[in-house]
């Protein structure tokens, strides 16, 4: 049998950032073909994703889960490729609620498997929040960019469905895409004043190596407040909790807020607490990683949970990154770095 990790917290990193918070990706795979992240021509039907025995399973996740709690981690994200694609992921979910320590499971998805039941299960297995993926309001713009012909409409059902099941306040993502989609700031700001949900307004990242990004195709993040802001006047607002990631504003006239993640020209790498972990178990210390560290053949090895939580935080304890604020084009262009549907965002 395993031994208990005795370390309790992990030692900050060589930025004196803490560990707190965990991203899960579930799965490399998607029902969506969005033109940022899984475009068609590289994860076409000849895409070969990973073999189902190559994936952490749920007790590997669970394991690896306890022993980043007991290192301080207190947040997890589930993510993917589209998460609700992993078959049973209620039965993930419970065990991850019940691990002492973790206090929060987000799950982020393009909302296209949100029915009602399933958000009902969602919310009774242990997920506090939701974000929804929705990069315009405009029907056709929106189908253009999933380049699955998946319809607006049902993505906002999913929204509701989350709303009715008590995962609030709902978070909608937009990675705005200059020429592609930034003409839907203000309709996307608009249609969700008033709602509770709060839209989030990304600057489009250069994640990966396949999308290819440019920073000429960059809105930021000033300019998509100054966007709304013109329309409805906005106020700034405190973050909620250090290292949040969104810059919130609020309606000055109290019809909720938005938020904007503006990592390419505001960067918030000092702040930054979050370890992802891949769907085959590769560890990364930062968004814009090119290299993991192999936990899944750790586990697999017989490495008990000492062995295993002292190479968690000797990986964490060793990390300096902080790509975004020593981001150029030049270095954009040149770094390999893992997908987008890989990292799990």
């Amino acid at each position: 049998m395993p031994t208990h990790a005795t370390a309790s917290t992990a030692p900050a990193d060589v930025l004196g950032r803490p560990l707190r918070d965990l991203r899960i990706s579930l799965t490399d795979r998607c029902n969506f073909r969005c033109t940022y992240c899984m475009p068609r021509h590289l994860f076409g039907s000849a895409h070969e994703f990973l073999p189902r025995r190559e994936i952490l399973s749920f007790e590997e996740i669970e394991r690896l889960t306890r022993l980043f709690a007991q290192l301080g981690v207190r947040k997890l994200r589930l993510t993917g490729g589209e998460p609700l694609l992993r078959r049973d992921i209620e039965t993930l979910i419970a065990r991850l609620a019940a691990i002492p320590g973790i206090e929060d499971i987000a799950l982020t998805t393009n909302g296209a498997l949100l029915d009602r039941d399933r958000a009902r299960a969602l919310a009774d297995a242990g997920v506090t929040r939701i974000t929804v993926s929705l990069d315009a309001i405009d029907d056709a713009t929106f189908r253009r960019i999933n380049d699955v012909g998946f319809p607006v409409d049902r993505v906002l059902a999913a929204i509701d469905n989350a709303r009715a099941a008590g995962l609030t306040p709902v978070k909608v993502n937009a990675v705005v895409q200059r020429g592609l989609n930034d003409d839907q700031i203000v309709p996307l700001a608009g249609h969700f004043r008033g709602s509770g949900c709060i839209p989030r307004f990304i600057e489009y990242m250069d994640v990966g190596t396949s999308n290819g990004w440019r920073f000429e195709d960059v809105v930021p993040a000033r300019e998509i407040v100054e966007r709304i802001g013109e329309r409805w006047p906005l106020l700034p607002l405190p973050a909620n909790y250090p290292g949040e990631t969104a810059n919130r504003w609020r309606y000055a006239d109290g019809a909720g807020e938005i938020g904007v993640i503006a990592s390419v020209t505001q960067p918030f790498c000092g702040g930054c607490t979050r370890a992802r972990l891949s769907a085959e178990g590769k560890l990364f210390t930062c968004l814009f990683g090119g290299h993991g560290h192999d936990l899944r053949q750790l586990l697999r090895d017989g490495a008990d949970d000492d062995a295993v939580a002292e190479t968690l935080a000797g990986i964490w304890g060793r990390r300096r990154d902080r790509y975004s604020e020593e981001r150029t084009a030049e270095s954009a262009a040149r770094r390999g770095k893992a997908e987008m549907s890989y990292i799990g965002g």
